[in-house]
C-alpha cells in the first residue's frame, strides 16, 4: 500500500497492485484495473517513486541483489527537473 494525498488534502492508501495506469494531465489520475479513478495531489512521478520504494521494501531480504541495487531515477530526475534523493536529504 502506498500512502497519496486526495485532492481536498486526505490522506489515501491505495493498494498499488491495482494500479492500471498513471496520467498527469495536469492533475495526476490513477486509473485502477475496475476502472476507478482518484484525481491525488502527487505528481506522476512522486507515485511512481513510492510504488517502486514500496516494491523494493517487499523484495529487500528476498532477493539479495536488491539490497544493493541503486534506486532507478525517475523522468523527472533524468531530466533534471528535480535533484535525485540522494541530493534532496
Amino acid at each position: 500500500m502506498i500512502q497519496l494525498t486526495r485532492l481536498n488534502n486526505q490522506n489515501l492508501f491505495l493498494n498499488s497492485d491495482l494500479i492500471k495506469f498513471l496520467e498527469q494531465a495536469p492533475d495526476t489520475v490513477i486509473t485502477l484495473i475496475n476502472g476507478e479513478k482518484f484525481i491525488v495531489r502527487e505528481t506522476a512521478d512522486e507515485v511512481v517513486r513510492r510504488v517502486l520504494e514500496f516494491r523494493r521494501s517487499i523484495l529487500q531480504g528476498v532477493c539479495p541483489a536488491w539490497d544493493r541495487a541503486p534506486a532507478t531515477p525517475t523522468v523527472a530526475e533524468k531530466q533534471g527537473a528535480v535533484p535525485p534523493p540522494q541530493a534532496r536529504r
